[in-house]
């Protein structure tokens, strides 16, 4: 592979004006992050006077120092339901990746300083997806638990998905995915399965209270009266009923035997680990990507400037470049890992779902992961295209996308409109990790067309009805666009968890290189598989 030649020109205007717009989006998404740690610190004091540690202290005890920890779905909930202030941006919890006791594993840290911790609609998708992380990489799963629970007010729409998130934890221990569970506070309800089903169980002594039903629920449904302890407590539920398996001091001590029981786990085998990798770092600064793309999203510019500063030695393989360059295919690696790129130049053409669809199988053969860069308007539309089989070719395309067996990595550095989401493998088609830049946006179509469309299809409807009301139709389609427009921007799809969180685009290779560390240990499968799952008898 050769060293790309860029073409940018980083001391220009252009440049500095680009930079300072993605230096502006970045600092907006990064302020919405702060918010429900903002909320946490406020009431530190608080917390603290009863002994306990607050969920990002949790996380950071729990995590060894030093390593990696990829966040996901910060954003989850942001300003949807009843979170009007926007510290529920992260739906009730701090997940991610990250290594424990020299182990990679999933981590969920329930937020109960922000709003007690209760899941929203958002929070259950945003669990779901944790579990969907920890099942695709056979990542064992470490849970810090501390919350209010389902929030009431949308138990309607959390109880059925709450359901699967139970069923989920036990595919996983019969899939061979321990799961370890730190019970910190209360766990009522459906909110005691979530460690009664964990293969392991801490609890801490004075502070845990699980039970099916607490002690007002219980003296209101039976008349029986009794006190938290003798209930549900860690003493109780570790020397009587069985359903603890450790039993900690404080929240230190609870996290110190977590990690304990992490080490015991099984590693990836060493004699299947790839040797150390060497490799160059790209020939251009990653600072760059800040003045890379245009802050009037209608300017064009080449992807390959984008691959050339995330790609070992900036060195890329072009696939039939002469065949089709709207849609980019290409050869590079990261960290030493071989991965297959298509990104976008413009819309998709019949030859550009060709071209792509030969290129995902050719990867799918070799087990070379795929890197999807987003920047496409969609689908090219006309009497032209049509004639050469667009419809055909899109569909193998995506036909492509959706039965390949290796990894799929999403990041979504500019538009992503309509079909083309789903040739790029947005987040409907299930790619093993998808992410996005803060100046991105992904919706049905473009605002500006959708306005349009909504006026023509408006306007022949007054046409057939004999008059035409221009001050309506102006309305109809400046609504439109405005209420697309709102909805497309990066915080807004980040909320809906349409990507698993947005990165600061100087990130995005050394992001890559965890992920598809991540993906390579996946393949090796250190679990053993049962039927049931752990059980306690």
């Amino acid at each position: 592979m050769q060293p790309f030649k860029s073409l940018i020109a980083t001391g220009s205007e252009d440049f500095a004006r680009n930079r300072d717009a993605m230096e502006t989006a970045i600092e907006q998404f990064r302020s919405v992050e702060r918010l429900p740690q903002e909320a946490a610190e406020a009431r530190a004091k608080r917390y603290h006077d009863r002994g306990w540690l607050l969920p990002r202290e949790r996380l950071n005890l729990l995590l060894d120092p030093g390593t990696p920890f990829v966040e996901l779905c910060p954003m989850a909930g942001y300003k949807l339901y009843d979170d009007t202030d926007g510290t529920g941006a992260g739906g009730g919890a701090i997940c991610g990746i990250g290594y424990v006791s020299g182990r990679r594993c999933v981590v969920r840290v329930d937020n109960y300083a922000v709003k007690g911790g209760t899941i929203s609609p958002a929070g259950m998708d945003k669990a779901l997806r944790m579990q969907q992380v920890a099942l695709e990489n056979h990542l064992p799963v470490v849970t810090l638990a501390q919350s209010g629970g389902a929030n009431l007010i949308y138990a309607t729409e959390t109880f059925a998905p709450g359901g699967r998130g139970f069923a989920n934890q036990a595919r996983m221990s019969a899939a061979g995915i321990p799961q370890v569970t730190v019970v910190h506070g209360g766990a009522t309800a459906g909110g005691a399965y979530q460690p009664g089903l964990s293969d392991y169980v801490v609890m801490i002594r004075g502070q845990t209270g699980m039970y099916l039903a607490g002690p007002p629920l219980l003296k209101a449904a039976t008349g029986e009266i009794a006190d938290e302890e003798t209930l549900g407590g860690a003493e109780m539920h570790c020397h009587e009923a069985g359903s603890g398996d450790y039993l900690a001091e404080d929240d230190a001590d609870g996290i110190r035997i977590a990690r304990e029981i992490v080490a015991t786990l099984p590693h990836p085998e060493p004699k299947a680990q790839s040797a150390q990798k060497e490799w160059r770092e790209p020939q251009y600064p990653i600072d760059d990507l800040l003045g890379i793309i245009p802050a009037d999203s209608r300017k064009p510019y080449d992807v390959r400037e984008i691959i050339a500063r995330i790609a070992d030695d900036s060195a890329l393989l072009d696939f039939k470049t002469e065949f089709d360059n709207q849609t980019v295919c290409t050869h590079i690696r990261i960290e030493g890992h071989s991965v297959g790129v298509i990104g976008n130049n413009g819309p998709i053409t019949p030859h550009g779902a060709n071209k792509a669809a030969q290129f995902i199988q050719l990867c799918d053969q070799s087990g070379i992961p795929l890197l999807f860069l987003h920047n496409t308007t969609g689908f090219m539309v006309g009497t032209a295209v049509e004639q050469q089989g667009i419809i055909k070719h899109g569909s193998k395309m995506i036909q492509a996308v959706a039965n390949t067996r290796v990894p799929k990595i999403s990041i979504v550095v500019g538009g992503s409109y309509g079909a083309g989401n789903y040739a790029m493998c947005g987040r409907g088609f299930d790619p093993r990790f998808i992410f996005a830049w803060p100046n991105s946006r992904t919706a049905v179509m473009g605002a500006a067309q959708a306005g349009k469309v909504m006026r023509i299809v408006t306007e022949q409807k007054m046409e057939r009805g004999g008059s035409v009301d221009t001050g309506v139709l102006d309305k109809i389609e400046t609504d439109t666009a405005a209420f697309l427009d709102a909805g497309s921007d990066a915080i807004s799809c980040s909320a809906r968890l349409w990507d698993d969180g947005i990165i600061d685009p100087r990130d995005t290779r050394r992001l890559l290189g965890f992920l598809l560390e991540t993906c390579r240990e996946a393949e090796i499968k250190p679990g053993a598989s049962n039927t049931f799952g752990v059980a306690r008898f």
